[in-house]
């Protein structure tokens, strides 16, 4: 990353494994002291020792659940500290299944971590990066916002998890523009198929055990953070790490420029003949 986002502390959710553990080891490697939250203590510690140990810089572990208010307020309070040079909203739940099956707490789990905590943490952290005149956040969302209609097999049922990412694309975007010109950059990065363990459970409770990897492959979390990091020195807001049609962005934006042209006054004739089918 560019000198101005490289001092400083990097705090990161979802830091006990796959892209969070990822972001974890290379901070460190660039010389940032580290705050690691996740739920699980003992992958923590063991994390923050090995990179106390490799890249020697601070490290301070923090166990929290972001769905929980109490847990959600003490993070909020730790990125809002001075010393915050780089916010990573990684932590997220899937809540994978049918709409009218899943259990509605668990729904309601994964809008609290997939919504909340990053709106929560980067209203903490931003005012004190424009006042301090460095500072970046980088939000993790997933191709699954772009999935739309597409049918389960082989992708999950989704609606909840890909509305959640869908409102982590936009508020990233609109946040973005909004803060253009400013000395902070905010990104937005939107994996494919990860090789991690994210989808051995739907994120009601941590995975078990030791770290592993799901049998249905996907992109090495390393090269999803490779990519992250590069396009955060470029200050490309959109960040699909297995895109090579960098314009395809663009065009997405003029497919939504479009739509914007339906704004007017005046309704568009196919509801107006259909209502006047029922007089």
């Amino acid at each position: 990353m560019a000198h101005e986002e490289t001092a400083g502390t990097a705090l990161v959710t979802g830091a006990s494994s796959g892209i969070g553990a990822e972001y974890a080891v290379r901070l460190a490697r660039r010389g940032h002291d580290l705050v690691l939250v996740a739920r699980r203590a003992d992958r923590l510690e063991a994390l923050a020792g090995r990179l106390r140990e490799e890249a020697g810089v601070a490290v301070e572990p923090v166990v929290a659940d972001l769905a929980h208010s109490a847990d959600l307020a003490r993070i909020a309070e730790r990125a809002s500290a001075d010393d915050v040079a780089l916010l990573v909203n990684n932590a997220g739940i899937n809540g994978y299944g049918p709409f009218a099956e899943v259990d509605a707490g668990l729904l309601a789990k994964v809008i609290a971590v997939n919504v909340t905590a990053p709106t929560i943490l980067t209203r903490a952290a931003v005012p004190g990066m424009l006042a301090r005149g460095r500072g970046a956040v980088v939000n993790v969302a997933s191709l699954l916002a772009f999935a739309g209609d597409l049918p389960p097999g082989p992708l999950p049922h989704r609606a909840v998890y890909g509305g959640t990412k869908g409102y982590v694309v936009a508020f990233t975007r609109t946040l973005a523009a909004e803060l253009a010109g400013a000395p902070v950059r905010v990104q937005v990065v939107c994996p494919g198929l990860t090789a991690t363990e994210f989808h051995l459970g739907t994120g009601e409770a941590p995975v078990p055990g030791e770290a592993r990897v799901h049998g249905d492959g996907g992109m090495l979390a390393a090269d999803v953070v490779t990519a992250s990091l590069a396009a955060l020195e470029t200050g490309e807001v959109v960040c699909v790490p297995g895109l090579t049609d960098a314009d395809a962005v663009a065009r997405l934006a003029d497919a939504e420029l479009a739509l914007r042209g339906g704004s007017g006054t005046t309704l568009a004739p196919r509801y107006g003949d259909a209502e006047r089918a029922h007089e």
